[in-house]
């Protein structure tokens, strides 16, 4: 395995500050339409926004117990003891997702050869589909399309459903109206309430595979440990996600414990301990929002790259309370169309996650795909992980963009993600047996945990 990277190397990943950490570049490039929307817009890329479509799900119940144990059907409508929103004078829950590819049914009409594509921790459809999707701007941010004919999920063979997740953009969100009356939401709830989305709605009978990236791949995780024992989900690949993100991870809940401190740091927010919404827009608390942005960023990326970029353009992501020029530019621009308590509310839901003990409820085959120098998530964690889930494969890489390699993964990793995607290898994946990663030239480690021929 190569884990150090050569000058040559972080230089030329140094380009990726131009796109603000990705998560950055939509944002700001909303912040000029600002005041068109409600308090928060419907997608993150609006421009891709025509593509998106709804779903609403009555009296679903948020932020309840799953009995894992029980019957599945005992929480079909959420977790136990959880909270409607019409209980709270607000409409049912909506979900949100971009479908693309060819269907195949059943002979009851039901599709039978769903991918789905869980969206990350800040994102929506909107901004994997203009990732990912063939012929679209942001491709080259992942090294190249991953979702089209003849790609890595190819639209010739699957039909392919981009997901939006509880509590941001088009989904119901805490800045629709409820704010802080919003029921407090798990994982659990995005998976199941997108099962329904999909089960209901769409009519898909199978899932041949749920992916994502970091907390897509989170999202995979439990679509596993939920929706696998069933047969629902027959695969799934994890690209740089975490099964836990409490106690048991002590980094990632360090990280985002300081990202939910840096929200609350702001005087408009301890004054109303964020109750703010009967106050201008303008006077909302977006500098600890701005604040959290910057705490995440600095570990974003690798320290090489932070290190060998120009002051005047790492200072557009350093936090200034009273910022001059240029300083804390992107996270200004960037919050303009975001809310803090949605943020608040998104890090509250991984303070109590921890699937571990659940890991060996997984039926699916399973490929976890990871960043080796990841420093939000540890590439340890994830294959510790892996060596859990019978038959499970492990892959990983390198990338000067630390976590944000995740996206250019199925690229980096194409040979042997696109054999697992498929199902066609026969002993071994491309990649999984040897130390060199398939496609691209990339150096990759992977391993084989344990049965992977079935």
């Amino acid at each position: 395995m190569k884990t150090n990277m050569r000058k040559a190397d972080v230089k030329k990943q140094i380009v990726a500050l131009a796109l603000a950490a990705v998560f950055a570049l939509p944002g700001a490039a909303l912040a000029a339409e600002a005041g068109k929307f409600p308090l928060t817009p419907n997608s993150l890329v609006m421009a891709q926004d025509q593509h998106k479509r709804y779903y609403e799900i009555s009296n679903f119940r948020i932020g309840g117990k799953y009995n894992l144990d029980a019957d599945p059907e005992t929480w079909r409508n959420g977790g136990e003891g959880g909270t409607t929103l019409e209980s709270l004078g607000a409409g049912p829950l909506k979900v949100a997702y971009i479908a693309v590819g060819t269907p195949k049914r059943n002979d009851r009409g039901e599709i039978i050869n769903a991918i789905v594509v869980n969206t990350f921790y800040s994102g929506d459809s909107t901004f994997m589909y203009n990732t990912w999707y063939a012929g679209q701007p942001a491709n080259a941010f992942s090294g190249g399309a991953v979702v089209g004919p003849g790609l890595s999920i190819d639209t010739n063979r699957y039909y392919v459903v981009f997901l939006d997740a509880i509590g941001l953009w088009g989904a119901s969100k805490p800045s629709e109206g409820l704010g802080r009356k919003f029921p407090s939401y798990s994982y659990f709830d995005m998976v199941q309430a997108n099962y329904r989305l999909l089960r209901d709605h769409l009519k898909v009978a199978q899932v041949e595979l749920a992916t994502g990236v970091s907390m897509g791949a989170t999202q995979s995780w439990v679509w596993g440990v939920m929706h696998s024992p069933s047969g629902f989900v027959k695969a799934i690949m994890p690209i740089g996600g975490t099964t836990a993100s409490d106690g048991d991870d002590p980094i990632g809940a360090w990280t985002f414990l300081l990202a939910q401190a840096a929200i609350e740091s702001d005087p408009v927010w301890r004054k109303t301990n964020g109750n703010y919404y009967d106050l201008p827009v303008d006077q909302h608390p977006k500098r600890g929002l701005q604040f959290m942005w910057s705490r995440l960023q600095l570990t974003g990326l690798t320290f090489p790259v932070r290190s060998a970029t120009p002051w005047d353009k790492i200072e557009r992501e350093v936090f200034y309370w009273e910022p001059t020029g240029n300083q804390n530019a992107t996270w200004i621009a960037r919050t303009k169309t975001e809310d803090p308590v949605d943020y608040w509310y998104r890090n509250d839901a991984g303070f109590n996650y921890n699937i571990n003990k659940d890991l060996k409820r997984i039926k699916a085959r399973t490929l976890v795909v990871h960043v080796d120098n990841d420093m939000w998530l540890m590439v340890e964690n994830a294959r510790k992980a892996a060596k859990e889930v019978n038959g499970a494969a492990f892959a990983s890489f390198p990338d000067a963009t630390a976590h944000y390699g995740v996206f250019k993964a199925p690229n980096v990793l194409k040979d042997t993600i696109k054999s697992f995607v498929d199902n066609t290898f026969t002993t071994s994946l491309p990649g999984i047996a040897g130390a060199s990663g398939g496609g691209g030239g990339a150096k990759a480690s992977a391993e084989k945990p344990a049965g992977l021929a079935k």
